[in-house]
């Protein structure tokens, strides 16, 4: 489907776009991968990885500025959206700011790609965004709906729209686990609930499943990757088996405890080999067999939380996991 395509990528220079681009350019050989965003180094330190492959192209700007979306997404056809105000704490304390990035930023986008006759949106969210207890959920919360409900939005445009729901990303820039190898020699590892526990997914994963979204929907889907949890006190004990765990307490606006599928959302949730799909509630799309496919519902009352789940990261996967990515850990 990407294959000989424009592909733009909203926050492109974060993470998951440092991890798409060359993972795409590889799979699917586009025509031309367009990165957005609002920091000038992250992009120049990004181009030089790419130096020479004319398929990557680098565009400034803020999805806040519709115009300047409405600039960058001329010929586009498939579009990723990764940018946020994604730190829970940050978004406590400058809540205008996360609004206007995240709700607002999510509007503009919609109203462009439906402007501009972009084909597909596969929008990136989190499991804060079910059943939010800060800002950046409730506000991921808002997106979501905005994308889901965008699909009816666009009227007799073809641009359809979905989201996929990810856990705590591995070695992503800001998470626990570049976190704590950064500071391991000291000792001391702070911990903020000995029973606080995560969903743990691999850039890579989410690469797959963004691909995934691309060709099976059918528009207002969300998409959730069966994924294993692990406990905080035992990612902490394998990166640094020799250090003391302190116990900080939780910050602003953060859950002991994660989740992905709510038991409101368990109605309109399907399972699938290797995820689940939450199907819109609006328009008798739940009931859509083209959206359904050979899904099978969920049971009432059924929720995907990361303390409940059946699937567990085991301390030898997680050792191999670091073991492979220690170079890309150090880089961040």
């Amino acid at each position: 489907m990407l294959s000989d395509k424009t592909i733009l990528v909203t926050g492109g220079t974060g993470s998951f776009g440092n991890t798409f681009v060359p993972m795409t350019l590889a799979k699917y050989n586009p025509k031309k991968i367009i990165i957005f965003s609002r920091d000038e180094m992250k992009q120049w330190e990004m181009a030089k990885q790419f130096a020479g492959d004319p398929r990557v192209r680098f565009f400034i700007g803020d999805v806040r500025d519709k115009e300047r979306l409405h600039r960058a997404l001329d010929g586009v056809d498939y579009v990723v959206h990764a940018a946020a105000t994604k730190i829970v704490p940050t978004a406590e304390y400058n809540p205008f700011e996360c609004i206007k990035t995240n709700i607002i930023g999510a509007m503009n986008l919609i109203d462009a790609c439906i402007d501009k006759g972009v084909k597909r949106v596969v929008a990136l969210s989190t499991d804060k965004a079910s059943s939010p207890a800060n800002l950046y959920g409730a506000t991921k919360l808002a997106s979501d709906k905005l994308f889901v409900a965008g699909n009816s939005y666009a009227g007799a445009h073809d641009t359809r729209m979905a989201v996929v729901r990810y856990g705590n990303v591995m070695g992503s820039r800001g998470s626990v686990i570049p976190f704590f190898m950064s500071i391991k020699e000291q000792g001391e590892l702070p911990i903020t609930d000995p029973r606080m526990t995560r969903f743990m997914i691999s850039l890579e994963e989410g690469v797959e499943l963004v691909w995934h979204a691309f060709e099976d929907m059918e528009g207002g889907e969300i998409y959730v990757k069966k994924i294993p949890s692990m406990n905080v006190v035992d990612l902490a004990r394998v990166i640094a088996p020799q250090a003391r765990q302190k116990v900080v307490g939780i910050r602003p606006g953060e859950k002991l405890h994660e989740q992905m599928i709510s038991a409101e959302d368990a109605h309109y949730t399907y399972e699938y080999l290797e995820h689940f799909k939450i199907l819109p509630a609006i328009n008798g799309w739940s009931n859509c067999e083209k959206r359904i496919k050979d899904g099978r519902q969920v049971p009432e009352g059924f929720t995907y939380a990361s303390d409940s789940n059946s699937q567990w990261m085991s301390d030898e996967e997680l050792e191999a996991w670091i073991t492979a990515n220690k170079a890309k850990i150090g880089s961040i």
